[in-house]
């Protein structure tokens, strides 16, 4: 099992930032990708952005590229999300993911183990 908890969101303003930050624990040697998903209402859970735990590679959705970095710190399991020029699109439920697949989990099914989700909102 691995658990994975968020923290960072919050109300902001178009065009500030916002950092989330997810801390894992437990099975983490299992998962080889870790990423963020969001979901707005009335809407599917997409993903944002996806890093891979030991090549470091990383994928973004095409509506964040540009304003949002994924990173990880291996050492601490966190897992971090730095998005900058926020739009109010961006406002949704933003989920920590972890993904045993070996490639880049693009949809939710990919996704093994999930976090609580934290809110993001961004006021016009």
């Amino acid at each position: 099992q691995v658990q994975l908890v968020e923290s960072g969101g919050g109300l902001v303003q178009a065009g500030g930032s916002l950092r989330l930050s997810c801390v894992a624990s437990g099975r983490t040697f299992n998962s080889y990708y870790m990423g963020w998903f969001r979901q707005a209402p009335g809407k599917e859970r997409d993903i944002v952005a996806a890093i891979n735990r030991s090549a470091g590679t990383t994928y973004y959705a095409d509506s964040v590229k540009g304003r949002f970095t994924i990173s990880i710190h291996n050492a601490k399991n966190t897992v971090y999300l730095q998005m900058n020029s926020l739009k109010p699109e961006d406002t949704a439920v933003y989920y920590c993911a972890a993904a045993g697949i070996r490639r880049i989990p693009v949809r939710s099914g990919d996704i093994d183990y999930w976090g609580q989700g934290t809110q993001v909102t961004v006021s016009s």
